[in-house]
């Protein structure tokens, strides 16, 4: 698999990850890295799961109901590191709501290859856009 196809499959691996409400997996692409968002930096695996535990409602079949859709994907691959930048949106449908759009932005990354393969430097996850996220996160992290 060429370095562009490896880095497409991570980035789309951490919306995959949070839409499943696979908390410890979206931890682990930061084992090695950071994770820059809303609430400050955060370092690792642990303390980015941590984040998403106290922050993401997860619902009765242990997901958050969401779909983060990534599309516009640029990526520059330099030997052993690599930048990207990308757009996301959030989608979510609740029991009771309909299906709608609850957050858009920018995802701003840096990559370092391993032994084990790419790994996220640092993701730096950026707000744009902002719908109804009640029923997306807790209060005190609104």
């Amino acid at each position: 698999m060429d370095d562009y196809r490896a880095l497409e499959n991570l980035i789309f691996s951490y919306a995959s990850l949070v839409d499943a409400g696979d908390f410890a997996g979206v931890g682990e692409l930061f084992a090695e890295g950071a994770f820059a968002g809303t609430g400050g930096v955060l370092q690792g695996a642990a303390a980015v799961e941590r984040m998403l535990r106290e922050t993401v409602i997860v619902y009765e079949d242990g997901t958050p109901r969401t779909k983060h859709v990534t599309t516009n994907v640029a990526l520059e691959v330099s030997d052993a590191t690599a930048s990207g930048r990308a757009y996301f949106t959030v989608l979510q449908a609740v029991p009771g709501l309909p299906l709608q759009t609850i957050a858009a932005g920018r995802y701003e990354d840096s990559f370092t290859l391993t032994d084990g393969g790419w790994r996220f430097t640092e993701r730096r996850a950026v707000v744009d856009l902002v719908g109804d996220i009640s029923h997306h996160l807790r209060p005190r992290a609104v």
